[in-house]
């Protein structure tokens, strides 16, 4: 046999944080700000990271020998809003087709949605009984595995033409995080900046859709 190859690619970009603390700031909060502002910094990339692997999944990948084709999301891996948020048939809808695309349910499976989802799902009797979910959601007030789905709470997700929002499904492995240069900070002085402290991080990364079988967009009305 032999066995089919193809190749997508990734463009990578240089994402940077800086700020800088003044002395006198220091002096007047009396604690030392910096651990603050360095945790502020390392979060913001962190966004940027949630951003960019949203808008990969979504998004059209560039496929080919030399990436110059564009691959969209096909419309058969979208699940349309029907005028309502995320039901009970939008999560089966999705599972089925994972299945029917035989996706290795040993293969972690993700659901991305936003607090409206989440606010959703508690309404559904199914998903707070503990005679359907292992998890008793109503005592600790969120979703965490329902269906095969391990939830995930972002306020990142778009939306599409009409307002609704993107909530994203998609297996471990159907999306590819590329790391050239991996979250970086440093703290130090600079002198040309009257010698206040400064906070900079740095990192090189960018992602893409691996396989459309293995990624899901379902509208929901918000």
């Amino acid at each position: 046999m032999e066995t089919p190859h193809a190749r997508r690619m990734v463009t990578m970009a240089t994402y940077e944080y800086a700020d800088l603390i003044d002395d006198p700031d220091k002096v007047r909060l009396l604690v030392d700000p910096t651990s603050s502002y360095a945790r502020a910094a390392a979060m913001a990339l962190g966004r940027s990271i949630d951003d960019i692997i949203i808008a990969a999944a979504t998004g059209t990948a560039s496929t080919g020998k030399a990436g110059t084709t564009s691959t969209a999301l096909p419309s058969g891996q979208k699940i349309v809003h029907a005028s309502g948020g995320l039901t009970k048939a939008k999560l089966i809808s999705a599972k089925k087709i994972f299945d029917q695309n035989s996706v290795d349910p040993s293969i972690q499976r993700y659901m991305v949605v936003s607090p409206e989802q989440i606010e959703d799902l508690l309404g559904i009797n199914e998903v707070t009984s503990s005679d359907f979910n292992t998890v008793r959601a109503l005592v600790q007030g969120e979703i965490d595995t329902y269906m095969g789905f391990k939830f995930i709470t972002s306020n990142r997700l778009g939306t599409d033409s009409d307002g609704n929002r993107q909530v994203l499904a998609f297996a471990e492995d159907g999306i590819k995080l590329a790391i050239g240069k991996d979250v970086t900070g440093r703290i130090d002085e600079r002198a040309d900046k009257s010698y206040s402290t400064q906070i900079y991080y740095c990192m090189d990364i960018g992602a893409t859709r691996m396989e459309e079988e293995k990624v899901v967009e379902i509208a929901c009305t918000e």
